[in-house]
């Protein structure tokens, strides 16, 4: 078969077997009855497993040592190709991510798409000083592309840094919120506490609802943050948690500083002092967690709380019942 005919049913251009040609890789072997070289049947299939090794992403180099040497063997190099094609993917995606960015950012012109390029730039920074600014900076710009405030965020380990990213992405409306949804999904804990720092900065009915749900985290710090949070927003489902932070001690003032914003609901109220009075009938608590729960009570002001304080003024534990009295001299005189 002729370079001519070979062409067309290979798909291989005439100028590409030429050159295969010229490297030893293929070569016609056959010859027509006039005497021209012609490609054998065996010709034909060493062209076929050139491209296929071709397509891999081996060099002709390394195609004509698979296919002529013994002892060249595959699985060092498929590895080889495969690392450098994953590296090659992960640059790829990495470009596409900043072009959809900078196309979401609607710039009007030219001046407008460096401005955003820098801005992603100095948010990749190795200077927190630099993250710093361009977070900063990111909120004067016409149009901030907000997946990267939260991918920077949610990465972000130097607290002066998250907290400027915090506030720029908290300015930047309902998108905010949506994007970070996916950071509580996340495997790391560190991860998913920050994306509550962030919902907690951010106000609006999406942000409660992730909040809420963080209620459930495997990871204690995640609850209590979101706790914190949702107490000051007057979301009773906090109150269990926020009672276990006064008993362990945990931030325990910011808690029973939650609890209570919540009882100055009359509707919540009831709930809030029911659940510390619960936790106080539990004889497995030591003293001081009664005593931090009985001075829980005092910040509610509520008919229920004076009588389960009055209640504690006899209790076994004598901490406790001169906390109670105090507390309830205290109001009395105020």
């Amino acid at each position: 078969m002729l370079i001519g005919e070979v062409a067309r049913r290979s798909g291989v251009s005439p100028r590409m077997l030429r050159h295969y040609e010229s490297l030893g890789l293929v070569r016609p072997t056959g010859r027509t009855t006039a005497g021209y070289r012609a490609y054998t049947e065996e010709d034909i299939r060493r062209i076929f497993h050139v491209e296929s090794l071709r397509s891999l992403g081996l060099s002709l180099r390394d195609v004509g040592r698979a296919l002529d040497d013994p002892g060249f063997t595959p699985s060092g190099l498929v590895a080889d190709l495969a690392r450098r094609t994953r590296e090659r993917i992960a640059r790829e995606t990495e470009l596409l991510t900043r072009l959809r960015r900078i196309d979401a950012a609607e710039p009007a012109d030219w001046q407008d798409v460096l401005q955003v390029v820098a801005l992603l730039r100095n948010l990749r920074s190795g200077d927190a000083g630099m993250r710093q600014r361009a977070a900063l900076s990111s909120v004067d710009a016409a149009q901030v592309p907000v997946e990267a405030l939260v991918e920077a965020v949610l990465s972000e380990a130097d607290p002066h840094v998250a907290g400027a990213l915090r506030w720029a992405l908290a300015q930047t409306g309902e998108r905010g919120p949506e994007l970070l949804a996916a950071g509580l999904e996340s495997a790391a804990p560190e991860v998913r506490g920050r994306a509550v720092r962030c919902l907690a900065e951010i106000p609006g009915d999406r942000a409660t609802a992730l909040l809420r749900d963080a209620l459930g985290d495997a990871d204690t710090a995640v609850r209590r943050t979101a706790a914190l949070e949702l107490g000051a927003r007057g979301v009773a489902d906090a109150v269990p948690e926020l009672l276990g932070m006064v008993v362990e001690e945990a931030n325990d003032v910011d808690a029973a500083d939650a609890l209570s914003t919540l009882a100055g609901d009359a509707a919540v109220a009831d709930r809030v002092v029911t659940a510390l009075a619960g936790r106080l009938a539990d004889g497995a608590l030591d003293s001081s967690a009664r005593r931090r729960l009985t001075q829980a009570l005092a910040e509610i002001p509520d008919r229920a709380a004076s009588e389960t304080l009055t209640s504690l003024t006899g209790d076994p534990d004598r901490t406790v019942a001169l906390t109670a009295t105090y507390i309830l001299e205290l109001r009395s005189s105020g």
